[in-house]
């Protein structure tokens, strides 16, 4: 009897990875809203409706991911499959997750390129930009409910927060730091936490990387590895690192060309790095976008099949534990503070506030698909712009 009430309770059993293809294939089509609605909607969907992972499973897959460098919903739907596919799993539905955005963006920068300028997509990205602020919002609170427990939890995530905004960048040592802190408090002072191997990763990644190239490519594939494998917070927070280096550093793109290459990131389905696929196409053309492609996905796959068979030896170590609720709470304040970063872009005047608050109100009060809101909004940026022609949108950052 009570084998038979036990057995339900487990959930350790494989998917064929023909399924894990087909979902990620819609879900990299159809997600929209960047990490924290992507895994919203991987929650709802993997949790709540397919029963492929746990609740718990999926808090420790967005907690281990956020605390390792790199976009956070690849590595978290990495992960998934690497639990329910092996391997083979985690590679093959990893890319499946990114190869519609690639499809899509690279398709995007070959126009850009052949056209010269995407007066439409500005116009586009001034509507859809504020309800993709309201869309983060909405999967954060979703995703605070699935995982914020306590008042230790809401403090790690107001400093993080608070420290986000201040600096506007990411903090590499927050996500650490909160793991360290959810040691001490929910686990053994004296125990050595197996987590701690899954964010020294990274430095070695980093002295992998390839010395700086003479040919363009060579150069993209260094920066955008350094990208993929160095900053934390994933594409909420990496538009600064991304501004510095192809702005400022480097000199590939002029302001306007960034901004425009932030509203393809946002407004195209899957995570907002595939930013880097446009910046490769416009940069190298399209071996450019396959490198940086590369770059920015392949150190996600690397440290998620390194760490994810240690992390899963010791799910059950309190310091494991402890260590994913502090960087569970790190990973929400840091999301809310990239939302207020990047609403300096998306909001500039009364319509785009507008839209952003009927969106979020829309949002909790109905069921409104992700891509059903992205188009209603694309729409209203198409009619409103050319009428009230908003300067700021390509001039404020």
């Amino acid at each position: 009897m009570s084998g038979a009430v036990d057995k339900p309770a487990e959930v350790p059993h494989r998917i064929p990875i023909t399924s894990i293809v087909a979902y990620f294939l819609r879900l990299g089509s159809l997600g929209f809203g960047g990490p924290a609605a992507l895994c919203g909607q991987m929650e709802k969907e993997l949790v709540g409706e397919k029963g492929w992972v746990t609740k718990d499973e999926m808090r420790e897959a967005i907690a281990i991911s956020q605390s390792m460098p790199g976009p956070l919903a690849i590595q978290v739907g990495i992960f998934i499959a690497h639990m329910r596919g092996g391997f083979w799993g985690a590679w093959a539905g990893g890319w499946a997750f990114i190869l519609p955005n690639f499809v899509i963006v690279a398709s995007l920068g070959a126009l850009y390129v052949y056209l010269g300028d995407l007066q439409p997509v500005t116009a586009v990205f001034y509507g859809v930009s504020p309800a993709v602020i309201a869309l983060i919002l909405h999967s954060c609170y979703r995703l605070a409910k699935l995982g914020m427990e306590d008042w230790l939890q809401w403090v790690i995530a107001a400093v993080c927060l608070a420290v986000t905004v201040i600096l506007q960048a990411e903090v590499a040592l927050l996500f650490i730091g909160a793991g360290i802190v959810g040691i001490l408090y929910y686990g053994s002072l004296f125990k050595r936490t197996p987590a701690a191997l899954s964010v020294t990763v990274a430095p070695v990644l980093a002295q992998l990387a390839p010395t700086a190239s003479s040919s363009i490519l060579g150069k993209l594939l260094l920066f955008f590895l350094k990208a993929g494998s160095l900053t934390f917070g994933s594409g909420l927070v990496i538009v600064p690192f991304l501004e510095q280096g192809l702005v400022q550093q480097f000199g590939w793109l002029d302001q306007r060309q960034f901004l425009i290459a932030v509203a393809i990131g946002m407004i195209s389905p899957g995570p907002v790095v595939i930013t880097a696929t446009f910046v490769g196409y416009l940069v190298a053309g399209f071996w450019g976008s396959v490198v940086s492609t590369i770059g920015i996905f392949l150190p996600s796959f690397l440290l998620v099949l390194i760490a994810a068979p240690l992390l899963a030896r010791h799910r059950g170590n309190p310091n494991v534990q402890g260590f994913v609720k502090g960087a569970y709470a790190a990973a929400i304040g840091t999301i809310l503070g990239a939302c207020i970063l990047l609403g300096r872009i998306a909001v500039g005047d009364w319509l785009t506030a507008l839209i952003g608050l009927v969106s979020l109100a829309v949002l909790f009060r109905w069921k409104v698909s992700n891509p059903l809101l992205i188009a209603a909004t694309a729409v209203v940026g198409l009619i409103a712009f050319p009428l009230l022609q908003p300067t700021w949108v390509m001039t404020k950052f």
